[in-house]
């Protein structure tokens, strides 16, 4: 039987970005499904405890951008510490992210996602402008304007409410989140353990 990955994440997560190829990467390696699941961030941290970026104490902040600028280099990936449209929501992409799930299947929504995670972080595109997504996903050799529309019909809505539930019902509080087995892992910085769940 496929081991599966649950991958709960938010596309404006910087932790996400750094960690998405690398969980592609190891679920090839070792022949795992991943089922990809964007939340609602904000709305799992308002039941978490968790804090906006804004809100956190100035010590955790400076910290925060210490330990990026050291994964971005670890993992030899670009990463602007202050992205030109930061701080964000993830909704709408989110919401085209699973559209493309429905349309197209998980591989497509996979690397949709890498590249609304690029545009955000490397190229400080505006990921909530309709146009920057579509174009995103025009890009990856897909009809954006209907992946678009789709994205906001309530049924989008629903799928994206009922992956946050998920979430909070797994006790999520960060992105990403990986459950394997039942277990679950917190952070891209914990994907050496992950692999290990992998091989189990």
């Amino acid at each position: 039987m496929t081991k599966v990955c649950e991958y709960y994440f938010a596309p404006q997560s910087p932790w996400s970005y750094l960690g998405h190829a690398k969980l592609i990467e190891l679920a090839k390696q070792y022949d795992v499904r991943i089922d990809i699941k964007p939340v609602d961030l904000p709305k799992v941290f308002s039941v978490s405890g968790g804090l906006p970026l804004a809100k956190r104490p100035p010590q955790r902040q400076a910290y925060r951008l210490t330990e990026l600028k050291r994964w971005s280099e670890h993992r030899n990936l670009p990463l602007n510490l202050h992205p030109k449209f930061a701080p964000t929501s993830g909704d709408a992409s989110a919401k085209l992210i699973i559209a493309t799930k429905i349309a197209h299947g998980t591989d497509a929504a996979l690397a949709l996602t890498g590249s609304v995670m690029h545009a955000f972080w490397v190229d400080e595109k505006n990921i909530v402008d309709a146009d920057t997504l579509i174009g995103l996903a025009n890009a990856a050799g897909y009809d954006g304007n209907a992946l678009w529309k789709s994205s906001e019909t309530t049924a989008i809505q629903n799928e994206y409410d009922q992956f946050t539930n998920e979430a909070i019902a797994a006790s999520v509080f960060g992105s990403p989140w990986y459950v394997i087995d039942g277990e679950s892992f917190w952070g891209q910085d914990r994907l050496d353990f992950v692999e290990r769940a992998f091989q189990k």
